[in-house]
């Protein structure tokens, strides 16, 4: 038997280890979305109620509400991709910190808002000046390879899940401190006047904190042009070509060269994902604040916060320990497909969680079917981890990287814009007709999520190559 014979055909890689320290920066900046995000979640209805803009009717915070949710998406949907595209020609650094001055601008701006037209103006700030998401999931990409990807992009959700813990927790817990904590901030008139700033205030300080690590510590990327005179010119001379062909590369692809049929195929597959997930999201604490003779749950702002908190910090630990033992045995495809499925049942669970309650208020029963939507949630959320690695896949080649991730984002920014108000509406909207015992609105999400379990049968069972 020669030598040829007995060598295993395919030899499996060794994993490359991850650069820890810059995957760290590149976490802990990212940690700053999801919790200016979901910050506002426990206590926005209660805010919403408390502006002129409702009349006093409870019935109508649904929309308002809605609306204020989805402005961040649908201002951040204007200028994510161009954004990213600057990001491949400019560095990923520059505008990343360029995000992070705009969140934390936002975020004390929200906090400081006495009006309903404050706060649209300060969710639409936080929107059109971050461009975060793509670029970071870029950095993902660039700092792992076909080894280790799936250890590295298992790890984004895992922080969303963190800020989605956090968020809420501080959003719940730090708001109205004048009445919660008197003898820290009983003493102050600025606390009463603005009751929901403090937790404002203490994302808005991470996302300026986070501003300066990357500034010190976060390395760049791409690899960017020299434009030194003597160092252009010798390159001129020394050979015209190869410098007329440099300069071709980094010119910006059209987009239509970057829109491959599988990006299309991922995209779309990712905004259907993003459109449950956010209709999802914004449902609950909007369902867990109305009263439950209203249909919902009639929990306070700090309930709500340790609730959606909880749901994070589930899909956290899962997402950090066992997504990638999962993703090993079951596939990429498998995974995303089951978390599609998850939610049929999530978006059933709502009416039942109501109608246990109406029967002498929230029980046991009420809470069983809580934790079976956690649990679920938590299942769901491993679809992320798989189209963020379905993504990198689909790029046609790494220096389109950004546009893709731009272009992935910009359609998750409309959807996620489309999400919130839509699905909040809709609940105001069945309740205030009293369709279906006001449960149309679950409905109409359970028919659009079956209908979607039909699009992941599109995606591969095996990943992409992308070209160098």
């Amino acid at each position: 038997m020669n030598v040829q014979e007995s060598t295993p055909l395919i030899v499996k890689k060794k994993p490359t280890p991850l650069p820890k320290f810059q995957l760290f920066i590149l976490l802990w900046i990212q940690l700053a979305e999801p919790m200016s995000s979901q910050v506002i979640y426990p206590f926005i209805n209660k805010l919403v109620g408390e502006l002129p803009i409702t009349g006093g009717d409870e019935e109508k915070i649904g929309y308002y509400a809605g609306l204020i949710e989805s402005l961040f998406f649908v201002t951040e949907a204007l200028t994510v991709l161009q954004w990213s595209r600057w990001s491949d020609h400019v560095g990923r650094r520059p505008i990343l910190m360029t995000g992070l001055l705009g969140l934390s601008l936002s975020m004390v701006s929200f906090g400081m808002s006495k009006s309903y037209l404050g706060l649209v103006v300060s969710r639409c700030l936080a929107g059109l000046l971050n461009g975060n998401v793509g670029v970071i999931k870029s950095m993902m990409g660039e700092l792992t390879d076909s080894t280790n990807i799936a250890r590295g992009m298992a790890l984004m959700p895992v922080v969303w899940s963190t800020g989605a813990t956090i968020g809420p927790i501080l959003g719940g817990i730090l708001s109205n401190p004048y009445e919660r904590f008197p003898g820290s901030f009983g003493q102050f008139e600025f606390w009463r006047t603005y009751s929901y700033a403090l937790p404002c205030f203490v994302v808005g300080g991470y996302c300026f904190v986070s501003f300066f690590l990357a500034f010190f510590f976060l390395e760049e990327t791409v690899k960017l042009a020299r434009t030194d005179g003597l160092e252009a010119e010798t390159a001129d001379i020394e050979d015209p070509d190869t410098n007329l062909s440099k300069n071709t590369e980094e010119a910006p692809l059209p987009i239509r060269e970057v829109l491959t049929p599988r990006v299309i195929t991922t995209i779309t597959n990712y905004s259907l994902l993003a459109l449950l997930d956010i209709a999802l999201r914004a449902l609950q604490p909007l369902f867990y604040t109305t009263h439950i003779q209203y249909g919902g749950l009639g929990f306070s702002p700090p309930v709500v916060g340790l609730c959606l908190g909880a749901f994070g910090l589930l899909s956290g630990l899962y997402q950090a320990f066992i997504f990638t033992s999962v993703y090993d045995r079951f596939g990429i495809k498998r995974i995303f497909v089951t978390s599609m499925m998850t939610f049929v049942p999530m978006f059933v669970l709502f009416p039942l969680m109501n109608v246990s309650a109406r029967s002498g208020g929230v029980n046991a029963i009420t809470w069983v079917e809580l934790v079976l939507q956690g649990i679920l949630y938590v299942i769901m959320d491993m679809g992320f981890s798989c189209a963020f690695i379905y993504i990198r896949s689909a790029a046609p080649s790494k220096r389109t990287l950004g546009a893709t991730n731009g272009l992935a984002q910009t359609s998750i920014s409309v959807v996620r814009a489309i999400g919130p108000v839509a699905s909040t509406s809709l609940f105001a909207f069945s309740i205030e007709r009293n369709i279906i015992n006001g449960w149309f609105v679950y409905i109409v999400l359970i028919i659009i999520s079956a209908a979607v379990l039909l699009a992941s049968s599109s995606l591969p069972k095996e990943l992409w190559v992308t070209e160098v």
